[in-house]
């Protein structure tokens, strides 16, 4: 299960992950990110993962385009942000 949380300010548009990032909920927020991430805008993105408890091989290739896109992300946890340093910020 992965519940997915926007909100968009003057500022920034944040995204919020509560669960696990793996099979088809991947897809789902790939269809999400789609339909909803603006890439005409100044506006900072941030992906919160600290509520995060598994990503799979997939969520990690979703996370690293992201990236690439200029995502930050924010982590706390062990786990994602050795993740996030090996597999996802290169």
């Amino acid at each position: 299960m992965l519940k997915i949380t926007r909100i968009e300010t003057s500022a920034e548009e944040k995204w919020t992950l509560h669960g696990r990032l793996a099979g088809l909920w991947v897809s789902e927020l790939r269809s999400c990110w789609k339909k909803t991430h603006r890439t005409d805008t100044n506006l900072k993105c941030i992906v919160d993962l600290n509520d995060v408890t598994f990503i799979d091989e997939k969520g990690e290739r979703l996370l690293r385009t992201m990236s690439k896109e200029g995502v930050q992300f924010i982590a706390s946890g062990i786990y994602i942000k050795h993740l996030l340093q090996e597999r996802c910020e290169r």
